[in-house]
C-alpha cells in the first residue's frame, strides 16, 4: 500500500512538473506584437524591417485600416532584448531605397535622467480586433515626407494646385477647427523640435556669421577655378561608380572595420600618451625653429660643396671593390681566427679586467722598479750588482740528504732506512781542554770531515725533488 502511495505520489509531481514547464515553454515561445497605428502608412508591406537605431529588430508582420480610416500596423519584434515598447515610444515609417521601398524605425523608450523613473509599459489589448497585441497610439507614430512628394510640388499643374491650397487655406479650415486643433496638438514635438533648434542657432550667431565671412574667403578662389571644381565632380562621379562596382569589396571592408579599431585602440593610446609625452618637446622645437631654418640652409652650400668629394668618393668605391672582392678570403680567415680566439678573448678579457681593477699594471712596475734598485748598489767607485757565490758541499745539486746540510726532504717512509740514518744528527764532540787559538784576520776555510762510504743512494721521485726544489718543510 505504501508502495502505491509513493508511485502516485512521483506520477503526480512528474504530472505538474510537465503542466508547469509546458506553461514556461509557451510564454518563451510567445510573440511580442506591436499594433502601431498611423495616419498613412503607404508603401508599406508585411515582411519590411522594423529598426531600432539602424539595428534590424523585427519585421512588418501584418497590415489593416481601423474604423476611423487609420493603417494599423502589426510589428513583430524578434529579438529579445528589445521586447518592452513603453508609453513614451515613437514609430516612423522612413524610405528604404529609392525605389520607393520603406521601414519602421522605433524608439522603444525615450532618453531620461539617471535615477528618473521609466515610462510604464504599453497597453495591451484585451480582447477584441488585435487581442493580445501591445497599442502604440496614433499620437506616437509619424511618417517623413518624401522628396519627389516635395519635388512634384515644383512641377505643373502640381504648382498651380498647391498655390490653390494655400490662397483658400483659410476657408477651407473655417469650418475644421476640431481638426486643425488636432494638427497643432500633433505637431507639438516638432514645433518643440524647431524651438530647440532656433535657440541653439542663436546661440551659435556669432559663429554662423564667422562662417559666413570665411565661407566667402574660400568660395572666391574655387571661383575662378570652376573649370578644376567642375573637373573634381565630374571626377568623384567616376570614383562613386567604381566603388558601386566594388561594393562587395567595399562591404566586406566595413565588416572588418570594427575589428581592425578594436586592434588599433591600444596603439591609438600609447600615441596618445606619446603625444602628451612628447608636446614638451615639440614646443621647444618650435622656439628653435629659426635657429632649425639658419641651419637647414647653411647645410644648402655645404651640400654643394661636399658634391664633388662625394663624387670622388664614388669614383674611389669603383676602383676599391676589386681589393675588397680580392680581400674575402682574407677576410674568411679572420672570422675563422676570430672564432676561435673568442674563449682566449673573453679570458683574457676577464684577466685584464681584473688588472685593471687591481692595479696589477702597477704592482709589476713597482717589482721591476724596487727589483732592480735592490740589487744595483752604489759607492764611491760607481754602481756595482750585489750578489754572492756560495762555494760548500752544500751549494751542488743533490737528491739524497748529504751530512751537515740542512735541506728539506720528505718524511721517511717505512723501509727507507738510508734516508732515516741520514737524518740523524752526529753525536756532538766532547770539549777538549786545549785553549782555543787566537781568532785570525782571514777566516780559515772549513776542512771537511773525512769522507765515509755512503750508501747506495735511492732514486729520487717527483714529490721529493719538487719539495727539494721548493725548499717546502716536509716536517
Amino acid at each position: 500500500m505504501k508502495r502505491l502511495l509513493g508511485i502516485a505520489t512521483v506520477l503526480a509531481a512528474a504530472a505538474v512538473l510537465a503542466v508547469v514547464g509546458a506553461g514556461a515553454g509557451g510564454d518563451r515561445g510567445e510573440q511580442y506584437l506591436v499594433r502601431a497605428i498611423f495616419d498613412n502608412a503607404g508603401f508599406l508591406i508585411a515582411g519590411e524591417d522594423v529598426k531600432v537605431a539602424g539595428v534590424k529588430v523585427g519585421s512588418i508582420d501584418s497590415l489593416a485600416v481601423t474604423p476611423d480610416d487609420k493603417a494599423a500596423v502589426v510589428l513583430r519584434i524578434d529579438d529579445p532584448g528589445y521586447r518592452d515598447f513603453r508609453a513614451d515610444a515613437t514609430c516612423q515609417v522612413r524610405p528604404q531605397s529609392l525605389i520607393g521601398e520603406k521601414y519602421v524605425e522605433c524608439e522603444p523608450t525615450q532618453r531620461r535622467a539617471v535615477g528618473s523613473p521609466a515610462a510604464p509599459p504599453l497597453r495591451r489589448i484585451e480582447d477584441g480586433e488585435g487581442a493580445g497585441q501591445f497599442l502604440l497610439p496614433v499620437e506616437r507614430t509619424m511618417k517623413s515626407v518624401d522628396l519627389d512628394m516635395l519635388n512634384e510640388i515644383m512641377r505643373l499643374p502640381y504648382r498651380q494646385r498647391f498655390s490653390i491650397i494655400l490662397n483658400e487655406f483659410g476657408t477651407g479650415l473655417a469650418g475644421r477647427g476640431s481638426d486643425l486643433r488636432e494638427v497643432i496638438r500633433r505637431a507639438e514635438p516638432a514645433l518643440r523640435e524647431v524651438d530647440e533648434v532656433l535657440e541653439i542657432l542663436a546661440d551659435q550667431n556669432k559663429t554662423l556669421t564667422r562662417l559666413a565671412v570665411d565661407s566667402d574667403r574660400a568660395i572666391a578662389p574655387l571661383s575662378s577655378e570652376r573649370r578644376s571644381v567642375t573637373r573634381f565632380i565630374e571626377r568623384s562621379g567616376d570614383v562613386a561608380a567604381a566603388t558601386a562596382e566594388r561594393r562587395s569589396d567595399l562591404e566586406a571592408n566595413v565588416q572588418r572595420l570594427p575589428r581592425f579599431l578594436a586592434e588599433l585602440t591600444p596603439t591609438m593610446q600609447r600615441l596618445g600618451a606619446f603625444a602628451d609625452q612628447a608636446t614638451p618637446v615639440f614646443a621647444d622645437l618650435g622656439a628653435r625653429a629659426p635657429q632649425i631654418n639658419e641651419v637647414v640652409r647653411g647645410l644648402g652650400p655645404f651640400s654643394q660643396a661636399a658634391t664633388p668629394a662625394l663624387r670622388t668618393l664614388g669614383d674611389a668605391a669603383q676602383v676599391g671593390m676589386p681589393a675588397l672582392e680580392d680581400a674575402r678570403p682574407v677576410t674568411r680567415e679572420l672570422r675563422s681566427f676570430a672564432r676561435t680566439a673568442k674563449p682566449v678573448a673573453a679570458t683574457l678579457s676577464g684577466l685584464l679586467r681584473s688588472f685593471d681593477r687591481t692595479g696589477g699594471i702597477e704592482r709589476l712596475m713597482d717589482f721591476l722598479f724596487y727589483g732592480v734598485a735592490a740589487i744595483n748598489g752604489y759607492d764611491d767607485f760607481g754602481h756595482y750588482l750585489r750578489a754572492a757565490l756560495l762555494v760548500n758541499t752544500c751549494s751542488s745539486y743533490k737528491t739524497s740528504p748529504v751530512p751537515g746540510c740542512q735541506a728539506k726532504f720528505r718524511p721517511p717512509e717505512a723501509g727507507d732506512a738510508s734516508v732515516a740514518a741520514a737524518r740523524v744528527p752526529a753525536p756532538e764532540a766532547t770539549p777538549s781542554p786545549t785553549p782555543a787559538p787566537a781568532p785570525s784576520a782571514t777566516p780559515e776555510p772549513a776542512v771537511p770531515p773525512a769522507a765515509t762510504p755512503a750508501p747506495p743512494e735511492p732514486a729520487p721521485t717527483d714529490a721529493a725533488m719538487l719539495d727539494y726544489l721548493f725548499q717546502k718543510d716536509a716536517g
